[in-house]
């Protein structure tokens, strides 16, 4: 549920609405974020996905992506997921 934080108390008018409360609240938070807005859920949500072992295709479905390529965008937040990809130093680590 959101609210607005001024009177008057009703439903939002557009789409800006609820990224307007997110830009707020992260700026309140100090919180540094190289997406702002409503966009911000759909990172979270992909991000999780993908941490719960979620298929690309199963996250661009979700997210109405109609291009893998788009949904690959997601796959550069998930750290650990990427370190299980990277190759041994080679020679190893002194």
């Amino acid at each position: 549920m959101f609210l607005r934080a001024k009177a008057p108390i009703r439903g939002f008018i557009g789409v800006s609405g609820i990224g307007s409360i997110v830009r707020h609240s992260l700026e309140r938070a100090g919180i540094k974020s190289p997406t702002k807005g409503a966009h911000q859920f759909r990172h979270g949500l992909a991000t999780d996905m993908l941490r719960q072992g979620a298929t690309l295709g199963e996250i661009g479905e979700l997210l109405g992506h109609c291009h893998p390529q788009t949904t690959k965008i997601y796959t550069k937040v998930d750290f650990n997921a990427l370190r299980t990809l990277a190759l041994p130093w080679p020679g190893g680590v002194k």
